[in-house]
């Protein structure tokens, strides 16, 4: 029978320590082991089990439809898939749409036509969706506390920053374009609009190295970080180790 590979991270953390390839090695052994063709691997690392933004699987839906002799998608474990039982059950329907099963290496069999065992994936289902909620529960109490203490609490690191250590430090090349942008605007009386055409004139890149948008500037002109405030989920600290402007 000739089969492919799903795997997924969810964090970053995750995709630097290798595990996604734990699971790969897992399931070319789980394949050795029943006699399984693995013809071809889809790994979205460091991504979350929503269905936004998750290449891999889409590019796995894509391969299936145009290489009917793969028959099965092995998977290391269920909420690898998703943790969502909502998402999970789509996904599910939507590979048995294209005769395709799923199979396990940790769990039974998890073909639908069998009542107790459609019942146990979506067991299994909902005890992955809480153990979710209690670790962003847990995730999420720690970082409020964090925020208390005007510390560092994660989450996308501003522009004219690093994170090192889980804690905020200046990049000074980026703090260099947020003084820039205060300065078009404060002396220069620039527009929003005028600031983005002039740093893409300059090629002065973003942070993610694409260009700008008149949003993009009004965000930074907003964020009370480049004065020396650190804002986290309503809670604001003075930090005035961090002010740029």
């Amino acid at each position: 029978m000739k089969v492919i590979a799903y795997c997924r991270v969810s964090t970053d953390n995750q995709k630097e320590e290798g595990t996604v390839n734990l699971q790969v090695d897992s399931i070319k052994e789980f394949c050795q082991k029943h006699s399984y063709e693995l013809v071809s691997e889809f790994k979205d690392e460091g991504i979350s089990g929503g269905l936004e933004n998750r290449p891999a699987l889409a590019e796995m839906f894509s391969f299936l439809e145009n290489n009917k002799e793969v028959t099965a998608v092995v998977i290391w474990k269920l909420d690898r898939l998703a943790r969502d039982l909502y998402i999970q059950e789509h996904l599910i329907k939507k590979l048995e749409s294209l005769k395709i099963k799923l199979i396990s290496t940790k769990e039974v069999d998890l073909d639908s036509s069998d009542p107790m065992r459609k019942a146990f994936r979506q067991f299994m289902g909902i005890v992955s969706e809480l153990e979710k909620s209690f670790i962003t529960m847990r995730l999420s109490g720690g970082r409020i506390q964090k925020a208390k203490r005007g510390q560092y609490a994660g989450g996308r690191v501003a522009m004219g920053y690093s994170a090192k250590d889980k804690e905020l430090i200046g990049n000074n090349l980026e703090s260099e374009t947020i003084k820039l942008i205060f300065k078009l605007k404060r002396n220069n009386h620039l527009s929003i609009n005028g600031i983005a055409r002039l740093l893409n004139k300059q090629k002065i890149p973003t942070k993610e190295n694409k260009i700008w948008y008149p949003s993009t500037i009004s965000y930074i002109l907003k964020n009370p970080i480049y004065r020396g405030f650190y804002s986290y989920d309503g809670l604001k600290n003075n930090r005035s180790d961090l002010a740029l402007v």
